[in-house]
């Protein structure tokens, strides 16, 4: 008598890599053919993941979200001297929604506060 309870056992990554390999696409990678280096065999699997998705150039979300805040908190910066509040306010809410987004994603230790008017020449110290 089969178990029907258990759903079927699924490989989503082993199955991209199929279907990659089937559309001969596997040959234009880099480093295609060579050995993987022997420190990628040792120790913590996540960060292995985490060195070899950088070496292929890979960038998480959250740090593509903390140079964009970085560059708006600049661009904020620059109009807020001669700025009209209400603009300037209007941004800012722009950026800590940024923000709420950064924090959601990035590990515990990346986690930074919101911003304010007052507070924007710390806040370009804090995302620089």
């Amino acid at each position: 008598m089969s178990d029907n309870s258990m759903p079927p056992y699924n490989d989503l990554i082993g199955d991209m890599l199929k279907k990659r390999e089937n559309e001969n696409g596997m040959e234009n990678l880099k480093g295609f053919g060579k050995p993987l280096p022997k420190e990628y065999f040792s120790g913590d699997t996540f960060q292995h993941f985490q060195k070899i998705a950088k070496d292929a150039g890979y960038k998480p979300h959250w740090l593509k979200l903390q140079h964009e805040i970085s560059g708006m908190i600049n661009e904020l910066a620059a109009l807020s001297p001669s700025g009209e509040q209400g603009i300037l306010q209007k941004r800012v809410i722009e950026i800590n929604e940024k923000i709420a987004e950064h924090n959601r994603h990035c590990p515990p230790p990346m986690l930074k506060g919101r911003i304010s008017l007052d507070s924007i020449d710390r806040a370009k110290e804090i995302w620089s």
